[in-house]
């Protein structure tokens, strides 16, 4: 079973699992909602990050122990490790943060005093709006300008992804403040409606092969590595060779990865 995928550790299973390891306390699970801004979902406690999670996504925790919350994430299925106090009960999001990066802040008032910092995709409980602000459950205030409500579907997913451009290179990074090629790739499908899954082997997966011409919205594969196609000379991707998100000619790209030791174009996707 691929670990990432697979919703158990040492101690509990998930009971929605179509064949548990034996021997696994069976749980349901509590959905949890994300308390941080950002928070990096660990391969084990203390480990690697595999991905992030932002303020307001549900996570579905299968167990607390060690000051640590085992569980996945209900959208991807992705599963790991989230600090304690990085999960809270109840709360119900109305909105998603469509800007890069925005604030909550202490009044309805541009002058007043940040209180956190928000990245693309956090989910938001609005209450009501003052001065242009949306108010928020438990307190602070977003401009509306960077919101819109959870059925809001981008139109182009390319374009999502271009507004990350410059965006510092993170692996494993998810948010506005720094994200990988694969982290890239599912915000912008995300946003635009359509379901992916987290990293680049599995998002291989998705729509079909191609070999005809390239166009927008299609996706490139490297052996751990992915760029979406911008136009028929250009991709974007998040990259170590920039440490950001980037433009980048798709025949140098492909010789620079080849040349550098990675290898060839491993697949061409149309969704």
């Amino acid at each position: 079973m691929d670990r990432r995928l697979t919703p158990a550790n040492g101690r509990v299973a998930f009971e929605g699992m179509e064949a548990p390891p034996p021997g696994l306390r069976l749980v349901r699970g509590d959905t949890m909602r994300v308390a941080h801004p950002v928070a990096d979902l660990c391969a084990d406690p203390n480990g690697a990050r595999d991905k992030q999670m932002l303020l307001g996504q549900a996570f579905t925790v299968l167990e607390v122990h060690d000051g640590w919350a085992f569980g996945f994430d209900p959208v991807d299925g992705y599963a790991g490790y989230l600090p304690e106090g990085a999960v809270v009960a109840g709360g119900a999001a109305t909105h998603r943060v469509t800007a890069r990066q925005s604030h909550i802040y202490l009044r309805p008032d541009l002058k007043s005093r940040e209180t956190a910092c928000l990245s693309f995709f956090c989910e938001l409980d609005v209450t009501g709006e003052v001065g242009g602000f949306a108010e928020l459950a438990g307190g602070g205030f977003v401009p509306f300008q960077h919101i819109a409500p959870l059925s809001h579907v981008a139109g182009d997913a390319v374009s999502v992804a271009e507004s990350f451009l410059g965006t510092p290179y993170l692996w494993g990074g998810n948010s506005g403040s720094g994200i990988d090629c694969s982290g890239l790739v599912q915000l912008a499908l995300r946003a635009a409606g359509r379901a992916c899954p987290r990293d680049s082997d599995m998002q291989e997966g998705l729509g079909r092969e191609m070999d005809g011409t390239l166009q927008r919205g299609d996706l490139l594969f490297w052996k751990g590595h992915v760029a979406m196609v911008v136009d028929a000379d250009r991709i974007i991707h998040a990259n170590a060779h920039h440490m950001a998100v980037a433009y980048e000619g798709i025949e140098e790209a492909i010789s620079r990865i080849e040349t550098q030791g990675d290898g060839p174009v491993t697949a061409r996707r149309r969704l």
